[in-house]
This record gives structure tokens, C-alpha cells and sequence, in this order.
């Protein structure tokens, strides 16, 4: 892809661990770019709070919750403006899969797995991923700097396990070009030199691997990575 021209990156999805700057970015990067922001509804998931409590007794009831409220989500913007402007997401559809294979028991996974591949070609993918990543210890921080309820008493193992298991998704991921950034020392509130950056390689539609040489704060590459 980096011997092609610029690309118009209609749709752009933030992911990440919970912690990493998200939402921060997206919204920034909505207001520069003049874009359309979608939000994941992970609030109104009314057995939240119970998984962070107990996640074996609560871990399918929020998965096929989180699976179908974003399904409905995506059909919305598939049938709505999508392509006619710019959208900044923070989430994409494909990444349900990384909470159900490290949550569910194989029988319940063997269950979920059938309505995934039943709903999954049906929703819109991203034109670009942005994919930021952060040291535990940061990430855990501003978990408990913000101090929402359900988050309080977050535990340091599954953080750990989702990290690796985000890593482990995005080595292998080709459904959409991704760029990969270490927000471990960035805070993108206060940050204008980096987002800056960001906002002007999207704008010129610049491929990953042309931006993850400008960026001092892009990840090499991994195998797959686009």
C-alpha cells in the first residue's frame, strides 16, 4: 500500500484497550477534521457492572448484549450518510470477537461464533484503524483516575489478558489498513504536536506505513499489519 496515492479515509475507528485515550482522540480528531463521531454504547449494557464482579457467571449475557447493541449500531451507519462524510468511531464491529474468545467458555464461544459470522459481513469497515496501545501500569492509572463505578476494582490480570489479546488481533488483522500508536506517554488533551500530526496524515490519506515514519510515537509494524 505504500507505493499507492493518498486515500480518502472516510471511516476512521480508534480502538484500544479501555484507558489507552479513545474517546479523547476521536472527539479531537472530530472537531479538526469536521467529521461525524460514533460512540460505543458500553454504558447502556445493563449486566456491566455485573461482569466486572463476577465475569464467569455474567461473561455471555454482556458479550451477546455488547455483540447485537453494536451490530445495530453499524447498521444505522450502513444505511445511513456513511460515505458521503467523514466518521470518526471508537470501536469497529471486528473486535467483539477479542472480549468473547477471552471471556466465554467453548461452548458458549461456539454459540456466539454463529451469530458473529452471521452479522459481521453485514456491517461497514473502516477505511483506517488507528490502534493505540499503553503500558499497564498507565493504562490502570487513568482507570482509576476517572473512577467510573463499574471500573473500580478493575483487575490488573484481565487488563493484562486483553492487552496481550488485543496484540495477539491486530498482528493478524487485514480487513483494514492500521496504524499503531504507544500512548504511554501521551496525553492527547494536552498533546498538540503529535495530534497535529495525526490529523494531517488523515487528511492527506496517507498510508500506515507512510505515517508510522513520521510519527514518533507509531509501533513498528507487526506481521499484517497494513
Amino acid at each position: 500500500m505504500s507505493g499507492e496515492g493518498p486515500t480518502r479515509y472516510r471511516y476512521v475507528a480508534v480502538e484500544g484497550v479501555i484507558g489507552v485515550g479513545k474517546t479523547t482522540l476521536v472527539h479531537r480528531l472530530a472537531q479538526r477534521l469536521d467529521a461525524r463521531i460514533v460512540l460505543e454504547e458500553f454504558e447502556e449494557n445493563p449486566f456491566l457492572p455485573d461482569f466486572y464482579r463476577d465475569r464467569r457467571a455474567y461473561a455471555l449475557s454482556t458479550q451477546l448484549f455488547f455483540l447485537m447493541s453494536r451490530y445495530r449500531q453499524q447498521e444505522v451507519l450502513a444505511q445511513g450518510e456513511l460515505f458521503r462524510s467523514r466518521t470518526i468511531a471508537d470501536y469497529f464491529f471486528d473486535k467483539d470477537r477479542i472480549f468473547a474468545i477471552l471471556t466465554l467458555e467453548s461452548h458458549e464461544l461456539a454459540v456466539y461464533e454463529r451469530l458473529f459470522e452471521v452479522l459481521q459481513p453485514q456491517v461497514p469497515r473502516p477505511d483506517l484503524v488507528i490502534y493505540l496501545k499503553a503500558d499497564l501500569e498507565v493504562v490502570l492509572s487513568r482507570i482509576a483516575a476517572r473512577d467510573r463505578a463499574y471500573e473500580r476494582g478493575m483487575d490488573p490480570g484481565y487488563m493484562r489478558d486483553l492487552s496481550s489479546a488485543y496484540t495477539d488481533f491486530f498482528r493478524g488483522y487485514r480487513g483494514a489498513p492500521v496504524l499503531t500508536l504507544d500512548t504511554s506517554g501521551v496525553d492527547f488533551r494536552s498533546e498538540a504536536g503529535l495530534f497535529d500530526q495525526v490529523v494531517q496524515l488523515i487528511a492527506a490519506g496517507q498510508p500506515p506505513s507512510v505515517m508510522a515514519a513520521q510519527l514518533p510515537n507509531a509501533a513498528p509494524l507487526l506481521p499484517g499489519f497494513a
